[in-house]
């Protein structure tokens, strides 16, 4: 399906233009700083000697216990460290280096690490970085389309891209296909044996305020981990659109893990192990001096479940498919000569002849406030919603006609 250029009111994939209150940015491929690296402060040479001496004491405390060691330390007495004050050697608790408890975060952190993959991207004109996660022993990596086209400033053929695996093996690696629509990207490397696939989990068995670990490469720090919560579920998140007016939208899990830079296209995980999400942009507050903010605890996810058809599609050759409705909208809410200015949702201005909401009697000024479950407030919630379903999926709509509330089921359409 042809999508519907954008006109003074936005299609169904192509809502209004954003306005300038704050935006939800993708968390950009990672561009190493200028300059020289920074400085550490010098360590200082241990006290060799003194360890040697405190250790010599030791040895001969010990080898004079049991044969006259009493008589030994009297001895001794005069020059020996006391046991405890300002001179006594400092107490070191040893309480070995104890397994990882099932479900801890160390645990996560040890099943999923020689899963995740950092992606170092170049082009003529550019450079970034990125993360991936690996999911099959093929040596296919998913990661975000964002990150091999950098922020869309490259075609994915022309990126140049070499994996970074947690072993230290390094190896270059092709794309194999990408879906901008929803931010994804698949690539492969060759020749890497004893790969570990990360395992696929459900997005749909989240619930907010469950804990989950993100792993990625934030500013280039490879294998980093950082962990938190499900702050919420299902928030329509549009991260940017192309020239022909396609958006890029997606029912975002947030979490208040520390997501920056660089960890776009690593994993999101559950406590136990189990790949719920791929980590793809910040909610960022900018910065006075130009640079990308770091993370506020507003990182968003895209919810594996939603992506998983399209990263099949693309795993088999074949051009990734999303479902639509085949209608032009706008927001509805305060809008002028709106019956009811009241209303939040995206209001219909054209349908389009033998469109999924066509056969199922939408007119246009309808106002749909629902998808399924779903609240719609506005288009980018529409949006997100609809690429959530796959084409021929069966819903049912809510909206609003002169005031009155009404539902419809419809089949959705497809835009291959």
């Amino acid at each position: 399906m042809t999508q519907v250029p954008p006109s003074t009111s936005s299609t169904q994939e192509l809502p209004p233009t954003p306005s300038t209150g704050p935006t939800t940015p993708p968390a950009p491929p990672f561009l190493p700083p200028s300059g020289p690296p920074p400085s550490y402060a010098t360590r200082r040479p241990r006290r060799s000697g003194f360890a040697a001496l405190v250790l010599t004491g030791a040895l001969l405390v010990g080898g004079g216990a049991g044969v006259g060691g009493a008589a030994l330390y009297d001895a001794l007495s005069d020059d020996a460290v006391p046991a405890s004050g300002p001179g006594a050697p400092l107490q070191v608790a040893d309480n070995g280096d104890r397994p990882a408890a099932d479900g801890s975060v160390e645990s996560v952190a040890a099943t999923v690490l020689p899963s995740v993959v950092a992606l170092e991207v170049s082009a003529p004109g550019g450079s970034g970085g990125g993360s991936g996660v690996v999911i099959d022993s093929d040596g296919t990596i998913l990661t975000n389309d964002h990150v091999v086209t950098l922020g869309g400033a490259i075609p994915a053929d022309q990126a140049r891209i070499t994996a970074a695996f947690s072993d230290g093996t390094r190896t270059s690696a092709k794309v194999i296909g990408t879906d901008p629509l929803t931010d994804t990207a698949l690539v492969k490397v060759d020749g890497v044996e004893d790969l570990t696939p990360v395992t696929i989990g459900k997005s749909g068995n989240l619930d907010v305020g469950e804990q989950v670990v993100a792993i990625g490469s934030p500013f280039g720090l490879d294998a980093t981990v950082t962990s938190g919560i499900v702050s919420a579920l299902d928030r329509p998140v549009e991260v940017g659109r192309d020239q022909q007016g396609n958006v890029t939208a997606y029912p975002a899990i947030q979490t208040d893990a520390a997501i920056n830079p660089g960890n776009s296209g690593g994993p999101l995980v559950n406590m136990d192990g189990q790949l719920v999400g791929i980590n793809a942009s910040i909610r960022s507050t900018g910065s006075a001096f130009g640079s990308e903010a770091g993370s506020i605890g507003l990182g968003f996810a895209i919810p594996i479940d939603e992506v998983l058809p399209i990263i099949e599609q693309i795993r088999a050759g074949e051009a990734p498919t999303h479902a639509r409705l085949g209608i032009q909208v706008s927001d509805a809410a305060g809008q002028a000569g709106s019956s009811d200015p009241s209303v939040r949702g995206a209001r219909i201005e054209r349908i389009d002849d033998d469109s999924a909401a066509a056969d199922a009697g939408l007119r246009d000024g309808d106002v749909i406030i629902a998808i399924g479950d779903h609240r719609i407030d506005d288009t980018e919630a529409l949006i997100a919603t609809v690429r959530s379903y796959r084409p021929g999926d069966t819903v049912e709509v809510t909206y609003v006609r002169g005031g009155e509330e009404g539902t419809t089921e419809l089949e959705l359409g497809s835009d291959g």
